[in-house]
């Protein structure tokens, strides 16, 4: 999965096709417990473009689109956010897959 490294790139890659970002950080428990699973998720959805934001690199990010809760999902597609699935809550891997499968549909 692909490391956000700017605020500007965040913005361009909002702009591209079928864009999700996965809100994380290292101190997360429940952040640790999907990411044996990710691989294996991003397989099932190759249209899709993956993007791991470090929520403490990026906090204003998570502060303009209301991320409060780790692991967190958005979802955009050329600029407009399409779905969110943002929670405190640890995700199973069949949420998530669920969550994607009806993204872009």
């Amino acid at each position: 999965m692909q490391q956000l490294q700017s605020e500007e790139q965040f913005e361009q890659l909002k702009k591209s096709e079928q864009t999700v970002f996965l809100f994380t950080a290292d101190w997360c428990p429940d952040c640790r417990v999907i990411e044996p699973v990710l691989p294996e998720i991003e397989e099932q959805f190759p249209g899709y473009q993956f993007v791991s934001v470090d929520r403490d690199e990026f906090i204003d990010i998570c502060a303009k689109h209301d991320i409060f809760g780790i692991p967190s999902f958005l979802a955009f597609n050329k600029g407009s956010e399409v779905d969110r699935f943002v929670s405190k809550d640890r995700k199973t891997k069949e949420e998530i897959v669920t969550f994607l499968t009806n993204l872009f549909s």
